[in-house]
């Protein structure tokens, strides 16, 4: 942004490079923008009209020659708040978060997304409301709402598509019913509704918090289905529609008898999922319905449990191979119901084995970090990326009359 116009650098763009850590001062400001000091000033007004900004603490003198130290400037993240959920098959999640990210009140649930999206979103109308209360904060201060569904999503309608393990939700107005939802049940206004898939929203937010210098990143979750979120240079990676990452239903010859829960067979959620060793557990007399259940099993050390994990991972192992080897990710993160010691092992097994070395060899492969919070705060950060951009801001400035 160096060297720019003084009438191109916008508030929007001096928030961003405070929020970034850029430039945190109104010298380093004028400096990386090009803007005069008074411009800056001017600028920087308006943002502390609309409570986006605060003055913190003095800095470093820059001068060599002494004087007072430059007053830095920080995003002020109190004086908004947004609520997150991450809805899977049979559970949800939601939560109350700051704008950077700390979640400020949390609740978990029985939700049945099978259920339909007309009840499902009405009861998380009800549980934001309740969780509002619980932290404290009013309805008014929240600026938005960001939901993750395990499903393919069209990012720019908001809507999931064809799918499969979400029966009743293809084409449903999401945003629309969700953002009723929370008037009705908390008397305020409509704020903006983000909708994206759950594995690309785990990824968004694990990058994110535990490795944002990875520059190509990539997150598998493994439980009642199977799907991956790609972060290349910051940014999700999402295909022309909202496909990409979606590595259940690749077909691999261990399962050309087994049906997916799309009709197709031979899928590999059909046969490494959470759901389909659940389902071999259940046809050997082990109690177990869900890849919930596989987890519990696994938590406890069960023989049969941990050997159908290590199998399931060696067969998603295989096609991570051709995944490492087309997106030569820094970090490949294994989440979900089976993120544990024996399904990882199984895919460092065949990933090793059949991946190109040089693909490997800067590779770090992980379990999640942030564990059932993913979701929630890849979530939040999406609506505030969306709702704090350049070009948003200046929107949103206009709309206060600053």
């Amino acid at each position: 942004m160096s060297g720019r116009s003084t009438t191109q650098a916008s508030a929007g763009e001096l928030l961003a490079l405070v929020r970034t850590g850029r430039a945190t001062t109104r010298g380093a400001l004028q400096q990386v923008t090009g803007l005069s000091r008074a411009t800056v000033g001017q600028r920087l007004d308006r943002l502390f009209r609309a409570g986006w900004l605060r003055e913190g603490a003095g800095g470093p003198v820059d001068s060599p020659l002494g004087g007072r130290p430059s007053i830095t400037l920080e995003f002020d993240d109190a004086h908004a708040v947004v609520l997150a959920a991450d809805l899977d098959t049979r559970h949800a999640r939601v939560a109350v978060l700051s704008l950077t990210g700390d979640v400020l009140a949390e609740h978990g649930g029985t939700l049945v997304v099978e259920d339909g999206p007309e009840q499902v979103l009405g009861e998380l109308g009800r549980w934001f409301a309740r969780l509002l209360r619980q932290a404290g904060r009013g309805a008014a201060e929240v600026c938005g709402i960001g939901l993750a569904v395990p499903g393919p999503v069209d990012t720019g309608t908001g809507r999931v598509v064809q799918p499969p393990i979400m029966p009743g939700w293809d084409g449903y107005d999401i945003r629309g019913r969700l953002g009723r939802a929370f008037t009705e049940h908390t008397g305020a206004g409509p704020v903006p509704v983000l909708v994206d898939n759950d594995a690309n929203l785990m990824a968004y937010g694990e990058q994110r918090t535990s490795h944002p210098r990875c520059s190509a990143f990539v997150l598998v979750k493994v439980s009642t289905g199977i799907g991956a979120g790609v972060v290349v240079d910051g940014s999700l990676y999402r295909g022309v529609d909202g496909g990409a990452g979606d590595l259940g239903h690749i077909r691999v010859p261990e399962g050309a008898d087994a049906l997916c829960r799309c009709g197709a067979y031979g899928c590999l959620a059909a046969v490494a999922s959470g759901g389909a060793v659940a389902r071999r557990l259940a046809e050997a007399g082990v109690p177990a319905a869900s890849g919930s259940d596989v987890r519990g099993l696994l938590a406890a050390g069960h023989p049969q449990a941990v050997g159908l994990a290590r199998e399931a991972g060696r067969r998603v192992g295989e096609v991570l191979a051709t995944v490492v080897t087309l997106l030569n990710p820094g970090v490949l993160m294994i989440a979900g119901d089976l993120a544990g010691t024996p399904f990882l092992t199984g895919v460092r097994e065949l990933l090793y084995q059949r991946a190109l070395p040089r693909s490997t060899a800067r590779l770090e492969v992980v379990t999640s970090r942030l564990e059932e919070r993913a979701g929630l705060v890849g979530a939040g950060a999406l609506v505030v990326e969306h709702l704090y951009a350049p070009d948003r801001v200046e929107e949103r400035l206009r709309a206060l009359g600053v």
